[in-house]
């Protein structure tokens, strides 16, 4: 299960990071960096990265139950 959720936060993060690296093009148009910044604040699917980054976090210190610790 660990291993599916790091995939797709691994996926997520790529298909944002993605966005963020199409969207730098603005800046040859004459956008300033704070308008380039606002405006990739306002885009949802630059959210991507931002949720895969942390679905990979949780997945890597999260420590999941282990034998030993199912106490009755």
């Amino acid at each position: 299960m660990r291993v599916f959720f790091f995939l797709v936060g691994f996926g997520l993060m790529t298909i944002g990071c993605t966005y963020i690296i199409t969207y730098l093009n603005l800046l040859s148009f004459g956008y300033t960096y704070f308008e380039y910044l606002e405006y990739i604040v306002k885009r949802f699917e630059c959210y991507y990265t931002v949720i895969g980054f942390l679905m990979i976090t949780i997945v890597i210190f999260y420590k999941g139950e282990t034998k030993d610790d199912q106490r009755i």
